[in-house]
């Protein structure tokens, strides 16, 4: 989502200042529109790392999972529950949100590295980037799909064969 959100915020300065003449306003629109540019790349990483840290912010609720730990009996160990929990939480977060989102955003403009190396613009556009995130998203889900459906088709089996599929038989 990081990613979507910072090309959609590209694009909308891009379009308004397509709009008028000013050659100051095109040469602003010339150096934001090279998409293998440093300007355009520079400002792109950046806004992936904002936005990260936003949407981990508003996705990820550590007080209501310091809440959901003292409620179920876990802990942190070393930390008090409650508050103390869910401020070491949101300290992890935020630790943890820096190196991922720099990640991120190398992975974002990977291929406008891979255009000023040299290659062609229509593979490094599908190789690279967004594409490439969302095929590991989607074969991981996949995968989890290939899980669960093994991993329900085991216990179907030992219904079937144990002493379980038929109850109190024999009694």
């Amino acid at each position: 989502m990081p990613i979507i959100f910072a090309q959609a915020i590209m694009f909308i300065p891009i379009t308004f200042a397509g709009l008028s003449d000013s050659e100051g306003i095109q040469s602003f629109v010339a150096a934001f529109s090279d998409f293998s540019g440093f300007w355009y790349n520079f400002v792109f990483g950046l806004l992936i790392i904002l936005f990260t840290y936003f949407y981990t912010a508003i996705t990820v609720n550590t007080n209501q999972m310091a809440d959901d730990l003292k409620r179920n009996g876990g802990f942190v160990p070393g930390v008090k529950p409650g508050k103390d929990t869910a401020s070491f939480l949101d300290g992890i977060m935020s630790r943890i949100v820096l190196p991922g989102s720099v990640f991120l955003a190398f992975i974002a403009i990977l291929p406008a590295f891979a255009m000023n190396a040299g290659v062609n613009q229509s593979f490094a556009q599908f190789f690279g980037g967004t594409s490439l995130l969302i095929m590991v998203g989607v074969v991981l889900d996949t995968l989890q799909q290939i899980e669960g459906y093994l991993l329900n088709r085991h216990y179907d089996g030992l219904m079937k064969s144990g002493r379980l599929s038929g109850g109190r038989s024999g009694m």
